[in-house]
Formats: C-alpha cells, sequence, structure tokens
C-alpha cells in the first residue's frame, strides 16, 4: 500500500505522508529513513503537517504513542 508522501520544511523529517483509510502515517527521516505508524488519527496527521516544526510536533505527539514498522 504505497502513502505519497510530501517533503516539509524540517531539520530532522524529509516527508510525511498519511492514508486516511488506514489510518496509517508515514514519516521520512533525513538521518534514518521512512517509519510507517498505525492508527494515527488524522487529526495528529493534520497537526504535523500544519506546525512549523515538525520534528518537535513528532517528539510531543507521535513518538511513542503509535505502533510503527521501519520500511
Amino acid at each position: 500500500m504505497p502513502i505519497n508522501r510530501q517533503p516539509v520544511v524540517s531539520s530532522d523529517i524529509a516527508s510525511i505522508g498519511y492514508d486516511e483509510a488506514s489510518q496509517t502515517l508515514e514519516i521520512e527521516f533525513k538521518a534514518t529513513g521512512a517509519y510507517r505508524y498505525f492508527s494515527v488519527p488524522r487529526a495528529t496527521y493534520d497537526g504535523l503537517a500544519g506546525t512549523p516544526s515538525p520534528g518537535k510536533y513528532f517528539l510531543q505527539h507521535i513518538k511513542g504513542k503509535f505502533a510503527w514498522e521501519k520500511i
């Protein structure tokens, strides 16, 4: 299930994408590659997409809160 990612302005994150049907979030980090996060509410993705600091938002709202896999 490929998810289209869009580039973001961030020192840590290269791109993000979201599949609403499966509530799956993909984040590509500049240093470590791409990861998929599961059961992520749309509001969390919208917050990540709209924040001026994606790396900080990730640390506060996503990291450690959702099941994930490296892709």
